[in-house]
Parts: C-alpha cells; structure tokens; sequence
C-alpha cells in the first residue's frame, strides 16, 4: 500500500533510515560479524551494590554490537589501595563479551555506563558507584594512556582473577600467561566469594 504524499508536510514513517542506525541494528544481530572477545571487569562499594553490577551487564548487554556471554559469580572484597576501613567492600565479578565495536568504542561504552550510575571520578581509589574496566580485548596490546590493553594492573589483582577464573578456567592473561597461574601467585586476603548472590545472563 502507497501512503499518499501530504505537500508540506513530512510523514515522519516514510523518512530513509538513516545509514547510522542500520549499522547499528546490523551490529546487534546475534550473529555478530567477526567478533572480539573481551573481559570487563566490575566493581561497586556504593548504593545497592548487586543492583547496581546486574544493571551494568544489562547495559552491556543492551549496546548494539556487544553480546554478553558470560558472567561471573559475585565476590565481596576490601577496597584496594585505601586504609582498611574507610571504605565499604566492593561487589566485583567479570564478563565476558563478544563484541564487534573497536576498543576505543568499548571504553566509551564502559564509561556512559558508569556515569548512568553516576560514577564521580575526584579521588584516586576513592568509592564509587560503578568500576568498569576492560581487562583484555582479544589478544590486543596497547600502550595507549586512554586505554592500556591488556588492564596494567589486571595480573595483580585477585578481584579479578578470581572471579575470571571461575567464568573461564582456561583463560590467559595476554603478555601474562594462565589466569590460573596469576591466580596462584597472589594473595586472595580479603576477596571472598558471595555463594549467597548472583548475577543474571541477559535473556
């Protein structure tokens, strides 16, 4: 059926779609082309702490070009780099992406989602609403300051490799090796498994 042109006025159903948005509704599909994996690790010591983690991996999950295929079990943890404390624990867990969009594209993303939660970035290891930092993308190295790839930090940090590890046992650290190996060589003090909790897949 033809609609009827109106002079004057623009049918708002019958306007091209622009070629920005077909990229994006193509980058959706579920059949990603060609896609990246990448691990984001979470963290959240402020609010509603679960709440706040399974409203992350829904974010992920809802940009076009990025599918969320697995995430980890929840693990309570005391704030890094602060006196013990002065801080509330931490809530941290990992996903992991397929995603199609380039990593300056992820970090974007990474950061609209934190400042959905109203993330306030004044104060070095200060408490904040919502962490979302990509630990590996694909088996990529980037010196790059705005984004370091793999996470500088990431073979340290039993926050994440914990929570990595129990997602993915045969996961390797690009440049770092197993995370099972990494996992072995750090203490686990003061991260602890919430069994009592967990974080839902995106239906």
């Amino acid at each position: 059926m033809t609609r009827p042109s109106t002079q004057g006025q623009t049918d708002p159903t019958v306007q091209p779609v622009p070629a920005a948005v077909v990229e994006q509704v193509d980058a959706a599909d579920t059949t990603l082309h060609n896609p990246k994996r990448a691990v984001i690790s979470l963290g959240a010591n402020l609010g509603n702490r679960l709440e706040t983690l399974q409203g992350a991996v829904d974010a992920l999950e809802d940009t076009p070009g990025i599918r969320v295929k697995a995430v980890s079990p929840v693990y309570e943890t005391e704030p890094w780099g602060v006196e013990p404390g002065t801080q509330p624990s931490y809530f941290n867990a990992v996903a992991v992406l397929k995603t199609t969009l380039p990593p300056s594209s992820l970090l974007e993303r990474a950061h609209a989602v934190e400042e959905a939660f109203h993330r306030v970035r004044d104060e070095h290891w200060g408490p904040r609403t919502l962490d979302v930092d990509i630990v590996s993308y694909a088996d990529l190295h980037s010196d790059d300051p705005q984004l370091t790839l793999p996470h500088p930090r990431a073979h340290e940090r039993a926050f994440v490799l914990a929570p990595w590890h129990d997602v993915d046992p045969g996961a390797e650290l690009p440049g770092r090796g197993p995370v099972a190996d990494l996992l072995g060589a750090v203490t686990r003090e003061g991260v602890a498994p919430r069994t009592d909790l967990e974080l839902r897949l995106p239906e």
